[in-house]
């Protein structure tokens, strides 16, 4: 019985199957590339808004806080846009005719709502808090970038899970003292700008990071002996009097002097954070639902 393929059609078998596995590679690295740039994560994109806040004047420039608009970021999930009240503030006396604020005049006098576009924008599915990661010491350039440097606002991170992800894993590198979080410029500590820290007892019903006290001065170069010695020979003699150290009289130590850790790296730093902001390590955020409704 004559052959109904020929022989070369065994060596353009292999070659097609060949074909089909470089194709299937190329596809998924192509998708995944893709799924990873700014074009699907809008990551560094500038998206037109109804007025062209510049982050850069109002902190940088006027020096503005990022609490005074952002009012709920410490005690709340949502960070809060500013209602035109808050811009009228300011601009009820200055600027008062420019062209670029018609939108919060008209917003002003209708009592509408301005619509801004919203650039850190995670999925539906996607549940954020922003006071748990203030309050546990990520400041707000972990996340959004040196906004106090950007004239419009843009995404500086992918916020993909993957991002995510990886700073849950190791929180060590981000983390910074409570007093840091609304500073852009920090630098995390090394052996010419080292970070002294000292941890108190908790308090209930407070933030465990305020147990932390942290500085980026000498704090043996600044103390003051005398006035040390002073304080604690008051204190002892109001405890040999019956009296409590919370009831010590006004002006003298309410607790002995802290000891301070003097801290030249981020991870020695982080470490001691973890530890006193008592933040939970990875393997025990197992459940789906503290970042997922």
């Amino acid at each position: 019985m004559a052959q109904i393929f020929d022989r070369s059609s065994n060596a353009l078998a292999r070659m097609s199957l060949v074909l089909t596995g470089l194709i299937i590679i190329v596809l998924g690295v192509t998708l995944n590339e893709l799924q990873r740039s700014p074009w699907v994560t809008r990551q560094g994109q500038r998206a037109d808004q109804p007025v062209p806040f510049s982050h850069k004047h109002h902190v940088e420039g006027l020096g503005l806080q990022c609490q005074y608009c952002h009012t709920s970021v410490e005690e709340s999930s949502y960070a809060g846009i500013p209602p035109t009240r808050t811009c009228m503030n300011c601009h009820a006396q200055i600027w008062t005719d420019a062209d670029l604020l018609q939108p919060v005049r008209h917003s002003w006098a209708t009592g509408q709502s301005i619509v801004w576009t919203k650039v850190h924008d995670l999925p539906d599915f996607v549940y954020f808090n922003h006071e748990i990661h203030v309050n546990k010491g990520i400041g707000c350039e972990s996340c959004h970038g040196q906004v106090n440097e950007m004239p419009i606002m843009y995404q500086q991170n992918t916020l993909q899970m993957e991002w995510c992800l990886n700073c849950h894993r190791n929180p060590v590198e981000n983390l910074r003292p409570t007093s840091e979080i609304y500073n852009m410029d920090w630098k995390k500590p090394s052996e010419l700008n080292p970070v002294w820290c000292t941890a108190t007892g908790v308090k209930p019903g407070t933030p465990t990071a305020e147990a932390v006290n942290c500085t980026m001065t000498d704090p043996n170069k600044s103390h003051n002996p005398e006035l040390a010695s002073l304080n604690l020979t008051e204190m002892a003699n109001a405890q040999m009097a019956g009296a409590s150290a919370t009831d010590a009289p006004s002006g003298v130590l309410k607790t002995l002097p802290a000891s301070y850790k003097r801290f030249t790296s981020q991870e020695e730093l982080g470490t001691f954070l973890f530890k006193h902001y008592n933040i939970r390590p990875a393997r025990e955020l197992s459940n789906c639902e503290i970042c997922h409704r």
